[in-house]
Parts: C-alpha cells; sequence; structure tokens
C-alpha cells in the first residue's frame, strides 16, 4: 500500500455529470424536476390503488409496493446530488456512501424482485384465470413482498459489509452521481478480489432467476394469448399485461444499457450518464406507463385529483354569497 493511503478515510468526492459551474443550474433544475415529478406521480398511484376499493387486486397491489420502491431508490441517490449542486461541493461521508450503496441494493434488487412476481401475478391471470384468486391469494402476495425485502435486505447487508474489510485511497473520486457499489470496489485500493467474486454471485444468483422467471412468464404469457381464437380476446389479454412489459423492458434495457456502457467504453462521463436512465428517468417513467393505458388507474387519478378541485370551486363559491 501507498504511504498516502488511508483505511480511515472519511469522505468521497462525487464528480456527477459535469464540473463545469455554468451547466450545474441546468443540471440542478432538469434534476430537481425530474425528482418532484417521480414522488408525485409514484405517490399519486399508491393514493389512487389504496383509496379504491375496485383496485384491491395482487395486480396493483404488487403496482403499490414498486411505486413506493421507486420513490425510495430515487431518494436514496438524488436528494444528495441536489444537496451537493447547492453547495457547490462533491463530497459524500464514508457513512454516507456506505449507506448509499446498501439502501440502493436493496430498492435495485426489490424493484427486480417484484417486477418477477408481478410476471408471475400475469401468468396466472391470464393462463389460469379461473383459478386466479385462489392461487393469487392475500398471504401468497404478502409473502411473496415479504421474502422479496428479506432478501433484497440480507444481500444488501452482505454486500455492505463487504466493502467495510477495503481500504480506500484519500480524495478518492467517484465519477457518479451516487456511490455505485462495483465504482467504489473499483477504486479501493486494497485487494477487492474477494468483493468482485461475492458481487458477481450475487448478480448472478439474484438476478438471472428473477430475468429468467420473467422470459418464461412472458413465453407461457404470449403462447397462452396466440391460443385464444378472437382477435378481440387477444387484444384484451394482451392489453392486461402490457403496462407491465413495458416496465419491464425499460427496467432491464437501461440497466444492460449501464453495464454494456460500462464494459464497452472507458470514458466515466459516458458511464454516469448512462446511470442516470436507471436511477432517475425510469423510476419517473413508470407510473405514466401503468396510468396512460390502464381505465381503472386513470378513473382513480381523476377522482383523487378531483376531489381537491371540488372543494377550491365550493370555497370560491362560498366566498362569492353574500
Amino acid at each position: 500500500m501507498q504511504p498516502g493511503n488511508d483505511t480511515q478515510i472519511s469522505e468521497f468526492l462525487l464528480l456527477g455529470l459535469s464540473e463545469e459551474p455554468e451547466v450545474q443550474p441546468l443540471i440542478f433544475g432538469l434534476f430537481l424536476s425530474m425528482y418532484l415529478i417521480t414522488v408525485l406521480g409514484n405517490l399519486l398511484l399508491i393514493l389512487a390503488v389504496s383509496s379504491d376499493s375496485h383496485l384491491h387486486t395482487p395486480m396493483y397491489f404488487f403496482l403499490a409496493n414498486l411505486s413506493f420502491v421507486n420513490i425510495c431508490s430515487t431518494s436514496t441517490t438524488v436528494p444528495k446530488m441536489l444537496w451537493n449542486i447547492q453547495v457547490q461541493g462533491k463530497t459524500i461521508t464514508y457513512a454516507g456512501c456506505i449507506s448509499q450503496i446498501f439502501f440502493f441494493s436493496v430498492f435495485g434488487l426489490m424493484e427486480n424482485l417484484l417486477l418477477t412476481v408481478m410476471a408471475y401475478d400475469r401468468l396466472v391471470a391470464i393462463c389460469h384465470p379461473l383459478h386466479y384468486t385462489v392461487i393469487m391469494n392475500r398471504q401468497l402476495c404478502g409473502l411473496l413482498v415479504l421474502v422479496s425485502w428479506i432478501i433484497s435486505a440480507l444481500n444488501s447487508l452482505l454486500q455492505s459489509l463487504m466493502l467495510l474489510r477495503l481500504s480506500f485511497c484519500t480524495g478518492m473520486e467517484i465519477p457518479h452521481i451516487f456511490c455505485e457499489l462495483n465504482q467504489v470496489v473499483g477504486h479501493a485500493c486494497s485487494d477487492a478480489f474477494v468483493n468482485d467474486m461475492v458481487m458477481y454471485f450475487g448478480i448472478v444468483v439474484l438476478g438471472c432467476p428473477p430475468v429468467a422467471g420473467v422470459l418464461y412468464s412472458y413465453s407461457k404469457i404470449v403462447s397462452s394469448i396466440c391460443g385464444i381464437s378472437s382477435a378481440q380476446g387477444k387484444y384484451k389479454s394482451f392489453s392486461t399485461c402490457a403496462s407491465h412489459l413495458s416496465v419491464v423492458s425499460l427496467f432491464y434495457c437501461t440497466g444492460l444499457g449501464v453495464y454494456l456502457s460500462s464494459a464497452g467504453t472507458q470514458s466515466s462521463h459516458a458511464s454516469a450518464v448512462a446511470s442516470v436512465m436507471y436511477t432517475v428517468v425510469t423510476p419517473m417513467l413508470n407510473p405514466f406507463l401503468y396510468s396512460l393505458r390502464n381505465r381503472d388507474i386513470k378513473r382513480a387519478l381523476k377522482r383523487i385529483i378531483g376531489v381537491p378541485t371540488m372543494y377550491v370551486a365550493i370555497i370560491l363559491g362560498l366566498k362569492k354569497c353574500p
């Protein structure tokens, strides 16, 4: 180890997307807008599901959990980035970096597992419609979500604890908007072979089965839809999983794009820009993808948004009265 290394490093430097001062206000405004849209959109989706008794079904139960995960995932990274831009700083404490890695890993894996569970839900709904309510009962839905949270938390705890054994050089710079696990491990001054093995093992064990589960579910769904004789029946069956398929495609394509860009280019800036897609853009688009093609969600949202409007109209009407 070099003499300049420090095993008790107190902070890291997050380089962000750009170091040019004139660009910072634009980045701040853009990310603040996307963050507010993400939080508001997903909160409205949760309120719509919880307030409408017609949406108290397994599909919307999983959707509400996905919206909650999207809010938490974005809140793990974006506020710190906005704060650094506001104070014109780049630092994040060692404890803050480890905490950011832990929570982002929890919510990232949780989203992956939830999308898999939702794919299974659509499989049962389309391929076994008569037994849907029996198979996807309340106990099973709660158990699937609980197990997903436990697996995500245990994996993230293991990855975070493994980071504590590494030593880091002073003034270490992370070319991202947040502390990403593979970036931090890759910049360690000590031997990170064990950490790499644990990280890749986690990706294989916890990443590949969900992907395989989603692919299997949709292969069975497509096969079942193709067996329907009427065109109207095919469209109705496909429309029930179109929104979820859009979210799944967005999640995996952006995630795959990030890792391909990281492996295929040496530009840290390009990798940082690519990571914005699945850390900020994907959670922001999810509520729109689910609400635009879903009549039940749109009806519930209109009722929620219409309530404050009705109150305002009543108040204004009372003020006009003598």
